[in-house]
């Protein structure tokens, strides 16, 4: 089994609203979604869409609580069907909004599986106007330290912006290690 290296990609989690609210721009438009490197098969369907609400003890210790949106993609081919509009994508999600609360500011994971392959989980880009179609970028999802991730964006925040900068004269900047 490959290993994916998430490092060299700069992927920012959208929200349901965030999609929505894409989509609403472009009713009219495929919407294509990309995951391991291949765009969705035209006949793909939305099998399931759900809400959870979670309260978790992360490796610290640290009591973690969040919603989160799950978007269940089946990718087939069915009856040479296109993409699914955009418009129509939208309306199945508010459909669901009828029954089921749905949080526009959760996060959003997609479920993919071809109906062979075990279903897996992805986190969605911004979605993009290409080629006269609305496209989604899906990444697969990673475990993370909550932990390890609160820390590392506290020492983002503290370093000055310039402390490892070349300096004027063309040197390396002094490093704060």
């Amino acid at each position: 089994m490959n290993a994916i290296d998430n490092t060299q990609f700069t992927f920012t989690d959208i929200t349901l609203g965030t999609l929505l609210d894409a989509l609403a721009g472009q009713p009219q438009l495929p919407l294509i979604f990309h995951y391991d490197g291949e765009p969705i098969r035209g006949g793909y369907h939305i099998t399931e869409v759900k809400a959870g609400a979670f309260s978790a003890l992360d490796c610290g210790a640290n009591p973690e609580a969040w919603s989160e949106i799950f978007i269940q993609l089946w990718d087939i081919d069915e009856d040479e069907r296109t993409h699914m509009k955009s418009g129509k994508f939208a309306a199945i999600v508010r459909k669901v909004s009828e029954h089921v609360a749905l949080d526009s500011t959760a996060k959003l994971t997609f479920e993919v599986s071809d109906g062979v392959r075990p279903m897996q989980l992805y986190c969605a880009g911004t979605p993009a106007l290409r080629d006269g179609a609305l496209h989604v970028d899906l990444m697969p999802r990673p475990a993370s330290c909550k932990p390890r991730d609160r820390w590392l964006a506290g020492q983002v925040e503290t370093v000055p912006a310039a402390c490892c900068a070349p300096s004027a004269e063309g040197s390396s900047g002094k490093c704060c290690g």
